[in-house]
């Protein structure tokens, strides 16, 4: 199974980097583990509903130049639908007993994800109703895919 993280903006702060490194170091004896960083746009201080869309929009057609036709996208927004990291183990296992070979997971920016990203994704799902730092946010989705392959490969892990 091929997994692609792709986000918006890079990760500048030493620890989370560190974290990003270790559990992708830890994912390569389970997947294919691909992480995409586009450029973020610099969103003004009090920046208008017109200008924040705009922003998004530019951000959206970064990201789209690497979402694949045959990928199962899903989407990382607050209002998704949440799941257990038992489920989310469940999804990722039954992707690929469906044939499925590609997961692409898509964290946007500071002020979210272009609106006709999310309509195209496959799947949109919120690991909490609280805002994280996209940085932040990166390590816990690489935390909860090793957890999953963990899960579905009946390894033991920290409940």
């Amino acid at each position: 199974m091929k997994i692609t993280i792709l986000c918006v903006g890079k990760i500048k702060e030493k620890y989370f980097r560190d974290a990003v490194w270790e559990y992708s170091k830890r994912l390569g004896r389970y997947c294919k583990l691909e992480i995409i960083e586009v450029a973020d746009e610099k969103t003004p201080e009090n920046a208008s509903v017109n200008e924040e869309n705009l922003i998004r929009k530019k951000e959206g057609g970064r990201l789209r130049k690497y979402i694949k036709d045959d990928s199962y996208v899903i989407v990382l927004v607050i209002n998704g639908r949440q799941v257990s990291s038992e489920d989310f183990a469940k999804k990722i296992d039954m992707l690929g007993i469906q044939g499925k070979s590609h997961i692409i997971f898509i964290i946007g920016g500071s002020i979210g994800i272009d609106e006709e990203i999310v309509k195209s994704a496959n799947e949109c799902i919120s690991f909490s109703h609280m805002t994280f730092p996209h940085q932040l946010m990166r390590v816990v989705l690489l935390e909860q895919v090793y957890r999953a392959y963990r899960i579905i490969n009946g390894e033991p892990y920290h409940k």
